[in-house]
């Protein structure tokens, strides 16, 4: 738990130089890509991990890898983390961004659920359904299992709302039962 509030907190300090920079979207890819690399690439988990590399000597690799491709501002934050010994928190670090830039960009993401796949005009419709339900733009993220039998369930956070064909026979069930 600590871990995610201190990243966070880096996140936070990520995005106001990102704003100052305008460039919000732009870092959140950087970032991203950085955080992943952290998270998947075991040779530069294991050098970033490593006590016997100095905190200089790792800026001065990531500096010299990112610096082509990111501005300098954003090198010397990640830099700082560093410095900070705060290096693996970086994956952490790009999740609480881009929860940060949704968030202050009026964007939710909904996990969505459908019987059967979706085509694109199926795909458009429910998300803007969704938009308008919300009030908030939604990025939707679809899976099917056909288990549901029809219907939708749409899962934001930790609202579910479930209108699958299952769900209402279930309901239809206990309804039933009830009334003997």
């Amino acid at each position: 738990m600590r871990d995610v509030s201190i990243a966070r907190n880096y996140a936070e300090a990520l995005l106001a130089l990102a704003r100052k920079a305008n460039d919000p979207t732009g870092w959140g890819v950087l970032v991203s890509a950085l955080g992943d690399a952290v998270a998947g690439d075991e040779t530069l988990r294991l050098f970033l991990e490593a006590p016997q590399v100095s905190a200089g000597e790792k800026n001065a690799v990531l500096g010299k890898a990112l610096g082509p491709h990111a501005a300098p501002l954003f090198v010397r934050f990640v830099q700082k983390v560093v410095t900070n010994r705060r290096q693996m928190l970086l994956p952490g670090i790009a999740v609480e961004y881009h929860s940060l830039l949704d968030e202050a960009e009026g964007r939710v993401h909904a996990r969505v659920t459908l019987a059967r796949e979706a085509d694109a005009g199926m795909r458009e419709t429910l998300t803007a359904s969704l938009t308008k339900a919300l009030r908030k733009t939604v990025v939707a993220h679809l899976a099917v299992d056909p288990r549901i039998l029809g219907g939708v369930v749409v899962r934001v956070g930790d609202t579910v709302m479930d209108g699958s064909v299952k769900h209402r026979l279930e309901r239809l069930r206990t309804h039933l039962l009830a009334a003997r």
